[in-house]
C-alpha cells in the first residue's frame, strides 16, 4: 500500500501543475484586454486620473530644414490685413445618424493677406523724367492680394464632434482627424473678406507715397504715380 502511494503523488503533482499552466494564457488574453478597454476609455471618455496614467510624451526628433529654392522678389507690400473667421463645417452620411457617422468641427481661424505691387515689370515706357529731372511719371501695375497665411498660434479648434464609425477609424488612421479641409476653408473665407476690404487700395497708396519720399530726395520736385 505504501509503495502505491508513493507511485501516485508524483502524478497528482503534475495534473495540479498543468492546471496552473492551462490558466496562464486566459489570464493574460484577460488583462491584455481590460489594458486596451483603458486606452479607449482614456481616448474617447475623459475619466479624471485616468489620462495620467495613459499620458504621452513629447519628442522631437525632426531633422533640419532644407532649403528647396530661392526666388527673388519684385514686389513692394503695402499693407496687410488680419483676419479671423469662425469656420463650421459639418459632414453627414446619407441614411446614418451623426451619432454614428458624421463630423462636425467648429475652428476658429486667424490668418493675415497681404496685399502688394509688383514692380519687376517696370521699364523705359513706364517711368518719364523731364530734362531738368523735375518731374517724373510713374506708371504701375494695380496691386495684388497674395495668398492667405493662417497663423497657427492663433488659430484652434472649439469643439470636435464625430460618430462612432469616424472615431473607430481614426484608431486605424494613419492621420486622423485630419483639420485640412477645415484649415482650406478658412483660408478660403479670409481671402473673400480680403477682396472685400481696401487693402489693395491702401497698398497703392503706401506705395505712392514711398516712391514720391524716394524721388524728392533725389531731387525731384513733382513726382506722379499711376496705376493701370
Amino acid at each position: 500500500m505504501r509503495e502505491e502511494e508513493t507511485e501516485q503523488r508524483p502524478a497528482r503533482r503534475t495534473t495540479r501543475l498543468g492546471g496552473r499552466l492551462r490558466g496562464v494564457p486566459g489570464c493574460a488574453a484577460v488583462l491584455l484586454l481590460l489594458a486596451v478597454v483603458l486606452v479607449l476609455l482614456g481616448r474617447f471618455v475623459q475619466i479624471p486620473g485616468l489620462g495620467d496614467v495613459f499620458g504621452t510624451d513629447t519628442k522631437d526628433r525632426s531633422g533640419p530644414a532644407l532649403l528647396q529654392s530661392i526666388q527673388d522678389m519684385h514686389r513692394y507690400e503695402g499693407a496687410v490685413g488680419t483676419f479671423q473667421v469662425v469656420v463650421d463645417l459639418e459632414k453627414d452620411a446619407r441614411f446614418l445618424p451623426s451619432s454614428i457617422r458624421g463630423t462636425r468641427t467648429l475652428y476658429v481661424a486667424s490668418g493675415n493677406v497681404r496685399a502688394y505691387v509688383d514692380l519687376g515689370g517696370i521699364g523705359q515706357d513706364s517711368v518719364r523724367v523731364n530734362e531738368d529731372r523735375t518731374t517724373a511719371t510713374i506708371r504701375l501695375p494695380h496691386a495684388r492680394l497674395a495668398e492667405p497665411a493662417l497663423d497657427p498660434k492663433r488659430s484652434y479648434a472649439v469643439s470636435k464632434q464625430r460618430g462612432l464609425l469616424d472615431r473607430l477609424g481614426d484608431l486605424f488612421s494613419d492621420n486622423p482627424a485630419d483639420e485640412r479641409a477645415v484649415h482650406e476653408l478658412a483660408a478660403d473665407h479670409i481671402g473673400d473678406a480680403a477682396k472685400e476690404s481696401d487693402l489693395t487700395l491702401r497698398a497703392e497708396r503706401n506705395t505712392t507715397s514711398m516712391l514720391q519720399g524716394l524721388l524728392r530726395a533725389l531731387g525731384f520736385q513733382q513726382v506722379t504715380v499711376t496705376y493701370a
